[in-house]
Order: C-alpha cells, then structure tokens, then sequence
C-alpha cells in the first residue's frame, strides 16, 4: 500500500490555542521531538504508538492523550494502516508547568467525556464564526484536564448562580450583533469562565453560544420573510458570513434561509408551520 499523507493545519481566532491539526498518516514516523506548548491528542481511526518520558505509551479508542512541552516524545503508526489524529496545540495560559509532572507521568487520559468534549471542540473550531463555543468548550475540557492531573477531594457541585446568569443573557442580548468573548464577559461580570459556562446552562438550560445563536436566528427568520437576501441578513444579524448563516439555520429550521423565505415554498411538508416553530 502506498504512503498517504493529509494534513490541515490553522490558526483559530480562540485565546489559548496555538494551532490545530489534522492529520492522516499510513507510514510517517515522528521523531523524538519537543514542544514548547501542551499537545492535546486525539485519535479517530489506528492507533499511535509514541515514546514518552522514556517509557512506551499508545493510544487505544476514547483515550485523550495529553503530552507536556518540553518533554521529548516521538510517534509512529501502530497499525499497518496507519492513524488518522487530531491535536490541538494549547499554550502556558490553560495549563502552566506545574501539571507537567502528572502528564508526563500519565499522558493517557481514559475519559469518554473528555474525549467526546474534545471532539466537539474541534467541530466548533472548524466552523467559522463559532468562536463563543469553542471558547466555551475549551473551558470545560480546562477544568477536566486540570481535575485528571491534580484530583481533588470530591466535594458537592457547587449550584448555579441565577444571578450571574442573568447577568451574562443580558450581555448577550446587548451584544447582540457584535457578539463577545468568553473572556470578555467573564471580566465584564467578574465570575470565571468556567462558571459562567456552568451558572447559565443550569439557569436556562440552554449553553450561551446555543442561546446567541438562536437569538440572532430569530431575528434572521424575520428579516427573510421581510424580503432581505440572505447575504444582507446574515451581515445584519451578527453572523461570520452567509454559510455560517445557512449552516445554523438549516440546523435550527430544518431548511436553507433561501428555501424559508422563498414564496410559493412552504417551509413544512405538512404545510403547514406547528406553533413556535
């Protein structure tokens, strides 16, 4: 079988990721190396075999493999079909040097809900204009990464803060157009990210970036059926560009914005539009 060889690599607008990757290797052999920042892995079909702190180590299906810098690893396929992976490259600022000990002790990290939030963060990074859920998502898999290095005693939940979730729709609201950062709101109203994330999606049952989203989505669907072209619309609510617009209404509406507005079509094969829909 001939080597292949995919790779995608970009730069996100997200505070605390360097670079993520995609690749696709049948016979490509890392050498031992290192990095100045942690390297966040996970890996869709195969398995790598890598050599790290001077022991063997591998990555078996629903592992999260996270290696620390400066910590000389290498990589090769472990399948005779190779490995497909994705990594993200994340810097000092989500987790500084001392958890470096405890990856390198344990790097393999068995954890299907941390592997499924990975996944998902990777989704949300592949799609322009979802930099809220990213952001969001890369704060609970911080909090998950920091609990695997460093457990601490089990204590009760701590409960959603109504107020602080209040506080952080009506940001949103406000923000409507411009949007704004995970970051940015947890200074604006002085709670942590993480928190932030926790307190509103216990309040509302809903994660902020779904609520903003749905928010201009409302006002989207009105602008259509007024007569805007897509384009307009999507300028005018807050959107990336027009795809970011059709990808969040064909998952929201069951239909392309085109499709919703255009007269003569009706939106449901009943015939009819159920209430609230």
């Amino acid at each position: 079988m001939a080597a292949r060889q995919e790779v995608t690599a970009w730069r996100p607008r997200v505070p605390g990721i360097v670079e993520v990757f995609h690749a696709h290797f049948t016979a490509h052999t890392y050498p031992m190396h290192v990095h100045d920042v942690w390297t966040l892995l996970i890996v869709d079909d195969g398995v790598v075999r890598y050599d790290l702190n001077r022991r063997e180590r591998g990555t078996p299906a629903d592992t999260v493999s996270l290696l620390p810098p400066q910590v000389p690893h290498n990589g090769s396929p472990a399948t005779p079909h190779g490995f497909r992976k994705r990594v993200l490259y994340l810097d000092l600022s989500q987790l500084d040097e001392s958890f470096i000990g405890a990856a390198a002790d344990g790097p393999d990290l068995v954890d299907p809900l941390l592997r499924r939030r990975v996944g998902q963060l990777h989704a949300a990074l592949a799609d322009r204009g979802g930099d809220l859920e990213a952001q969001s998502r890369l704060a609970l898999i911080h909090e998950r990464l920091r609990t695997h290095l460093r457990p601490r005693p089990a204590t009760r939940a701590r409960p959603a803060d109504p107020r602080v979730a209040h506080r952080l729709r009506e940001l949103l609201d406000a923000r409507l157009l411009q949007g704004v950062t995970l970051d940015e709101a947890a200074r604006l109203l002085h709670a942590h990210p993480t928190h932030l994330v926790r307190a509103f999606s216990g309040t509302f049952g809903i994660a902020p970036h779904q609520y903003l989203t749905a928010r201009r989505l409302d006002r989207a669907r009105r602008l259509l059926l007024d007569g805007q072209p897509p384009g307009e619309v999507a300028a005018a609510t807050g959107f990336y560009d027009q795809s970011h617009l059709s990808r969040s209404f064909k998952r929201l509406v069951g239909t392309t914005p085109g499709r919703f507005a255009r007269k003569g079509v009706p939106v449901a094969t009943t015939g009819h539009v159920p209430p609230g829909g």
